[in-house]
């Protein structure tokens, strides 16, 4: 039987989950929450690189979208599962549920301080700093 090497990607970057939801947005004006939300895909696309995480998507979706509520919600949706999948990836529980996100998108805009949460588990799952190469899992 043949040596297949096990995958590799980068390390996820870890932020404060508060910061992320409510002071960095307060602050530039609800701008953050756009970058955060660009950054987390590409962190995510660049982690397991076997997936197809779309980057751009994502945030052209909440930018020319948004207007339709329904499609903004759809891709809150979907980055739970990314995240959910990403967990996987990194070979820790999958803890990660998008139903629960997509609750609390109404609630306060409470999912990216979820979502955030979620990926710092992968993010400490591996305790080295963003964009050190490492071994996935699974």
């Amino acid at each position: 039987m043949p040596y297949e090497p096990r995958p590799t990607g980068l390390a996820l970057k870890r932020r404060t989950p508060v910061a992320a939801w409510l002071g960095l947005p307060l602050i530039t004006l609800g701008v953050y929450h756009l970058v955060w939300y660009y950054k987390i895909h590409r962190e995510m696309a660049e982690f397991d690189r076997r997936r197809t995480v779309p980057v751009a998507g994502p945030i052209l979706v909440l930018l020319f979208l948004s207007w339709t509520v329904v499609a903004p919600l759809v891709s809150y949706f979907n980055t739970g599962k990314r995240i959910a999948n990403a967990q996987r990836a990194a070979g820790i529980p999958q803890t990660c549920s998008a139903g629960l996100g997509l609750l609390l998108c109404f609630l306060f805009g409470l999912h990216t301080l979820y979502y955030q949460l979620e990926l710092n588990k992968i993010a400490d799952a591996y305790g080295v700093p963003e964009g050190t190469q490492i071994t996935l899992h699974v």
